[in-house]
């Protein structure tokens, strides 16, 4: 019966230490595309057994993609949900080697996304941000894109014309399905007040949009009242309903376009029964699940992230294999929708 072949006698066949075929089956440190297919040819030479070796190859011949994203509310359960699905969604890719760099920006000015995201940009190939509309961001995109780093818009659709894609909801229904909640689930009609996170979150703007909308077309018993911004912060959130249901007896409902929904979800359950307004808001988180549970809001309207993460990942896969698409479009992903009875 023929001797096995050793280590030893792929090392002697391949031309190399004992050591270095060691790395390359193992993986342990990094070894040089020809080293591994000069042991890979004396393995096959010899007879010894390739499978591991020709795994670490393919290992090898899958491209480095490194995907950059920048979000924001590092502290807020949501986008570190989302940070989450986009590890995950990366590390799901077995055709590449993909490296995610993950930044939160130190607040939602446009000077600090900028430079989370120019800075990261030295360090990835791809860029996907939920930054907010502003021009100075605008002129970055155009500059990254001008250099073939494609740049995605996320959540908020921000440089529309210059960013490669928008991956969420189609915020104008989104908004039209809040309407549609509250104006149905009240029996009285009544006032309805509005919360955006301020002018410029693109995304806010065409909720509250598709949400008036709805309520002229089919509602037009309600009054909505001038739309309110909350900065996206809980306590602005709290103060301003704290306001509205002292001044509106009649207040029928609340729609949260953006960030704050805790403040609003605290102010109904200080100075309300349950269900006595109706209340809908963005993102499935524990707060809002509680809410729900308790019936102080009537809808939670959420973004499906580990569809959007795999499909965005795909999507920056491409973008850099094949070039940048300077054909701008939208990528639109259908919301989940949970109720009280969803749990």
């Amino acid at each position: 019966m023929p001797k096995r072949p050793t280590l030893k006698d792929l090392a002697l066949a391949a031309g190399v230490g004992v050591a270095t075929v060691d790395r390359a089956l193992n993986g342990r440190l990094n070894v040089r595309r020809e080293t591994l297919d000069r042991v890979l040819e004396a393995a096959e030479r010899i007879g010894y057994p390739t499978r591991l070796l020709s795994a670490r190859r393919d290992e090898a011949n899958r491209p480095v993609i490194r995907f950059g994203f920048v979000l924001h509310k590092g502290t807020q359960e949501f986008y570190r949900n989302f940070a989450s699905e986009l590890q995950d969604a990366v590390a799901r890719r077995h055709d590449i080697r993909g490296r995610a760099i993950i930044r939160f920006a130190a607040s939602q000015s446009p000077e600090d996304f900028a430079e989370d995201i120019r800075n990261i940009s030295e360090q990835v190939d791809v860029i996907a941000t939920s930054a907010i509309n502003h021009p100075t961001l605008s002129d970055l995109v155009q500059e990254l894109s001008s250099a073939q780093k494609p740049v995605f818009a996320l959540l908020n659709d921000f440089a529309q014309g210059i960013r490669q894609n928008y991956l969420g909801l189609n915020n104008v229904k989104v908004g039209r399905a809040a309407a549609w909640m509250i104006t149905t689930q009240m029996r009285a009609p009544g006032k309805l007040a509005v919360f955006v996170g301020g002018n410029r979150w693109h995304s806010h703007l065409l909720r509250e949009t598709g949400f008036q909308s709805y309520v002229r077309e089919f509602a037009p018993d309600f009054t909505m009242l001038n739309t309110l911004v909350n900065l996206e912060t809980r306590q602005v959130t709290y103060e301003a309903t704290l306001d509205l249901l002292e001044r509106h007896s009649d207040l029928r409902g609340i729609y949260v376009a953006g960030g704050g929904m805790e403040g609003a979800i605290a102010a109904l359950r200080e100075q309300r029964p349950a269900g006595k307004v109706a209340l809908v808001v963005n993102e499935l988180t524990e707060v809002s699940r509680k809410a729900l549970v308790d019936r102080y809001a009537t809808m939670v309207i959420a973004t499906p992230l580990q569809q959007l993460c795999t499909d965005l990942v795909e999507m920056m896969t491409a973008s850099v294999r094949d070039g940048s698409n300077r054909t701008s479009s939208q990528h639109f992903l259908t919301p989940q929708l949970y109720l009280p009875e969803s749990f």
